[in-house]
């Protein structure tokens, strides 16, 4: 049997939280280590590329979000075995990380620096990225991004879009997404009620 180890902070949502949601999903059980941000200060330095999520594998340290993501949806039937659909499945999941660097960039500012700095992301690269990202949706079928079912790519978007209505980002309307993307919304709400995603959460309370 396979050892695995997921280490991330201790809230629902973020890089980590769509690997939780596979793990789950599939019944494959993992070590669910969640820091804090003080702890992960204290261990930075010595992961590979000084940030977290970090996975391992049989002892194995491994590291990159996606390439976790891919990893375990392959092994829970998440991830498509087409090479084109996979191709699309890849497509939002990468342009979120792209999204979440941005997003990133903002954090540790304060005031009027920070309300700046979040209003010019809203206007800026966040609706660039939502505008992309309903497009995609939209050459899935309108549903789900790829093979016509919900894969690993639903779920990582899924819990973007679903932080940015959570109002965890100070400055940015919480109904973004609604104005912009409606069908990305949609999307949203309908992975949210999926019985991966509810049965996920149902364990954690």
């Amino acid at each position: 049997m396979t050892n695995y180890k997921l280490t991330y902070f201790d809230f629902d949502g973020g890089r980590g939280e769509p690997i939780r949601i596979a793990f789950h999903h599939g019944g494959i059980e993992f070590e669910d280590e969640r820091i804090s941000f003080e702890e992960f200060m204290k261990m930075r330095e010595s992961t590979r590329f000084n940030s977290v999520p970090t996975m391992e594998i049989d002892g194995n340290v491994v590291t990159q979000t996606n390439a976790m993501l891919r990893h375990v949806g392959r092994k829970v039937g998440l991830y498509p075995e087409d090479e084109m659909q996979a191709f699309y499945c890849d497509e939002p999941m990468d342009a979120v990380e792209d999204l979440l660097h941005r997003i990133v960039g903002t954090f540790g500012l304060e005031g009027d620096e920070l309300k700046k700095a979040r209003e010019e992301l809203a206007a800026g690269w966040l609706t660039t990225f939502i505008v992309g990202l309903d497009e995609l949706l939209t050459r899935g079928g309108g549903d789900y991004f790829a093979d016509n079912r919900l894969t690993v790519a639903d779920l990582k978007v899924f819990v973007q879009m679903r932080s940015l209505a959570s109002g965890m980002l100070d400055h940015v309307p919480t109904d973004i997404v609604e104005q912009i993307a409606p069908a990305l919304a949609e999307h949203r709400d309908r992975i949210g009620a999926d019985p991966i995603v509810t049965q996920y959460y149902a364990s954690r309370t």
